[in-house]
């Protein structure tokens, strides 16, 4: 095993490393406290939503209460669907050299423990659900569908990017009826646009373990699209482009947002033209980015909503 003991390989030093008691770390990175990155991609989403919703609804600026609970649930629910990932995965995990270490196949957290632990942060996602009114509440409740089958995809399709992008996606469809009580076309439209760049930028983050996974028989459109990626990434990233500006549209978007939307459009670009996939600590920090990328866009939303 590469790396220090206990430490996933993708993750370099950081709080859980320094700070945290001993007792508490496994549950720290099971959690993926340590690698906060895809609890971003999952808020998001949320965010974006609720910048549409405030856009539409003729108000300044997103409700800052609902920012702050999806910030809370993203992190609570992120944490729980990568711990019940690490169960599911246990067996995989220990035969990729990535991911060997995680604390289930390292043998630092039994099954037992960590289902546990994915019920206590599911309470708190529960409660933070329940802070919105009754549409949101089922419509929240309808994503946990998609959270639970995305595990097994990767056994059985080439395509689980898609699984992803319907479970990290679904904030989109959250922030909307935060505000409406209901669902429109912007909604779903953002919706669709964001599986689009998620499908994306998962296929970069896939190619850190192309090798790995051909081997033991694991699917991605990593491998699926091979020397291709780099046209195939061009292909999502312009489909969620213009998805997104179909859904600012049909919401009111004026020219702020468009230009939010064109600096998102431009980092989108950047990564493809960037990209190295024999390079996996490059593909990592272009996943990475797409943090920055999507709250280029959140940006705009919030400067239109506010200068209209």
């Amino acid at each position: 095993m590469s790396g220090t003991a206990g430490r996933v390989a993708d993750s370099t030093g950081n709080w859980v490393d320094t700070a945290a008691p001993s007792w508490l770390k496994p549950y720290l990175r099971l959690a993926r406290l340590d690698r906060p990155i895809g609890s971003w991609l999952l808020l998001i989403p949320c965010w974006w939503s609720a910048g549409l919703a405030a856009i539409a609804a003729g108000r300044p600026y997103p409700d800052p209460w609902h920012c702050l609970l999806f910030f809370i649930g993203a992190f609570a629910m992120r944490g729980a669907g990568c711990t019940w990932n690490d169960i599911a995965d246990r067996d995989l995990d220990a035969k990729v050299e990535r991911t060997r270490s995680r604390p289930i196949p390292a043998g630092q957290v039994t099954v037992k423990q960590a289902f546990a632990f994915l019920v206590a942060q599911a309470l708190i996602g529960l409660l933070v659900l329940l802070q919105f009114n009754p549409f949101t509440i089922l419509v929240g409740i309808l994503s946990l569908a998609t959270v639970a089958i995305y595990p097994f995809l990767k056994r059985v399709t080439h395509w689980p990017q898609i699984g992803l992008g319907l479970a990290f996606s679904w904030g989109a469809l959250m922030g909307w009826p935060a505000v409406f009580g209901r669902l429109d076309p912007a909604a779903f439209v953002l919706y669709a646009g964001s599986i689009a760049w998620v499908i994306a930028y998962d296929t970069i983050y896939a190619h850190q373990d192309r090798e790995d996974d051909a081997l033991i028989g694991i699917k991605s459109t990593a491998i699926l699209f091979g020397e291709r990626t780099r046209p195939m990434l061009a292909t999502f990233f312009a489909a969620a482009v213009v998805l997104i500006a179909m859904a600012g549209w049909l919401a009111g978007g004026g020219w702020i947002f468009a230009l939010g939307l064109a600096a998102f459009a431009m980092q989108l670009a950047w990564q493809t033209w960037r990209l190295d996939m024999a390079d996996p600590a490059l593909c990592l920090r272009l996943f990475k980015s797409n943090r920055d990328a999507g709250l280029i866009l959140f940006g705009g939303m919030i400067l239109d909503a506010f200068f209209r």
